[in-house]
């Protein structure tokens, strides 16, 4: 047993079933989102949402759009978009529909937590062909959404069309474009398709094709603030609704005893101090000819006068890899929170409680080789034997695709919420633990 605990968190030894990376994966391709009608002011949601007020949007530059997110959060997503001023919400697979003008897709792309990209829909309808999405892409006035000598990529999903190559259907949407731009005399947009300036997105269901400009870039969760990690890192707008999904607010104390990079410390010390997570990163939409720069400065402005001041949280994580430390200070201090949150090299099993109340939120380990299978068996008992004597009056919520942790923890999960990284089946196990068991002498350590 002793092997297993000392290589948890170890780059060279532990293996992870990776989650497929941005090219592959996210969710499946946005559904559609309901069209809005500019004529009508659509009015302002009563929602609030982890301390972000409810704005009005204008009637005369609403835009239908779509944020994809990890399966799972969508009602998280759906939360925190009514709070952002967002109407017409729609909660799909994979992500959530909704309307907004402007200002709405400037603080979505600044403030969400767990979107993974705010994509604004230009065009829909029916198909049958190739063809048909050609001339469905043409019909978008593409000059003016961007200058010619913008850089572009196309990419397609599809839920149920029968057609055979998305890959074919993404070359005739760069066509379309290009065909357009030259009908105006503008010459054509060139292709980059590792770092373009505009991304556009296609959506084939059955029978009906969706086209998106993606006013993100890169995807959200990348907040700009991690330049190292371990093997497999949690990605971050997972994290985040994670936290949000397990009741974290900011006030309570909060442990993540197998912190590998730090991502849970990071998300929860955000969220604490109430700062946008893209405040350090830029987006797509500053390529666009709708982008306003004095509107862009006023959405900034906004967030940052909302942020708390910087103060020392109840926030504290340790890993038993020297490694992983070396990687958590490096990423809180990337992230402006040096000295904020307490870390330290500890043993899971070793690891206390700093408070009398709080969550434990983590992603333990989960194997794919026998041996390591074989290890976590093991493991998991000692798990809430180690909850029952030193964790009354905390929540523990385990974040894990190894769905035998339930069972072998023997104790009683309250919830069992279905949630994927990547393409990964997983759970968050929530397990509260009745105040008055088993606390040792130890007590809460400062």
């Amino acid at each position: 047993m002793s092997s297993f605990r000392s290589r948890q968190r170890s780059q060279s030894s532990r293996h992870f079933i990776r989650p497929l990376d941005e090219a592959g994966t996210e969710p499946q391709a946005p559904a559609a989102a309901p069209v809005a009608a500019p004529s009508r002011t659509p009015a302002a949601p009563e929602a609030r949402a982890h301390g972000r007020a409810p704005v009005a949007i204008r009637a005369e530059r609403v835009s239908a759009m779509f944020a994809p997110c990890p399966r799972g959060l969508e009602g998280v997503l759906a939360e925190e978009l009514a709070a952002l001023g967002a109407t017409s919400i729609d909660k799909r697979n994979n992500g959530v529909a909704f309307c907004g003008d402007n200002a709405v897709m400037m603080r979505a792309n600044l403030e969400s937590r767990t979107a993974s990209r705010i994509l604004i829909q230009l065009a829909q309808g029916p198909y049958r062909s190739e063809q048909d999405v050609y001339k469905l892409a043409l019909t978008i006035d593409w000059p003016r959404w961007f200058a010619v000598g913008k850089t572009i990529k196309v990419k397609t999903d599809g839920v149920g069309s029968a057609l055979r190559s998305l890959d074919f259907i993404s070359l005739k949407v760069k066509d379309a474009v290009c065909d357009r731009f030259r009908q105006a005399d503008l010459g054509r947009p060139s292709v980059d398709t590792r770092y373009p300036d505009v991304r556009i997105h296609v959506f084939l269901s059955a029978d009906q094709a969706t086209v998106y400009i993606d006013s993100s870039g890169e995807p959200l969760f990348k907040r700009g603030w991690r330049e190292d990690t371990g093997e497999a890192p949690l990605r971050e707008n997972l994290a985040a609704g994670i936290l949000l999904l397990a009741g974290y607010d900011g006030s309570q104390a909060l442990l993540d005893p197998m912190m590998g990079s730090g991502t849970f410390l990071v998300e929860a010390a955000d969220i604490a101090l109430n700062r946008a997570p893209g405040r350090l990163r830029n987006f797509a939409f500053r390529d666009l000819r709708s982008f306003d720069a004095v509107e862009w400065e006023s959405v900034q402005a906004r967030a940052r006068q909302a942020e708390k001041p910087l103060t020392a949280l109840p926030i504290r994580g340790s890993d038993v890899s020297v490694q992983m430390l070396v990687k958590t200070r490096h990423n809180l201090k990337q992230a402006g929170l040096h000295g904020l949150v307490q870390i330290a090299q500890s043993d899971v099993l070793d690891t206390r409680p700093h408070a009398e109340t709080g969550l434990i939120v983590t992603n333990p380990p989960y194997g794919v080789r026998l041996d390591e299978q074989e290890d976590l068996a093991l493991l998991y008992p000692q798990l809430g034997a180690w909850l029952k004597q030193y964790f009354s009056g905390w929540t523990a919520n385990f974040f894990t695709g190894d769905l035998r942790l339930a069972k072998l923890i023997r104790l009683n999960p309250k919830q069992r919420m279905p949630l994927f990284n990547g393409a990964l089946d997983c759970r968050l196990f929530v397990i509260p633990m009745v105040a008055g068991s088993n606390r040792a002498k130890e007590g809460v350590s400062g």
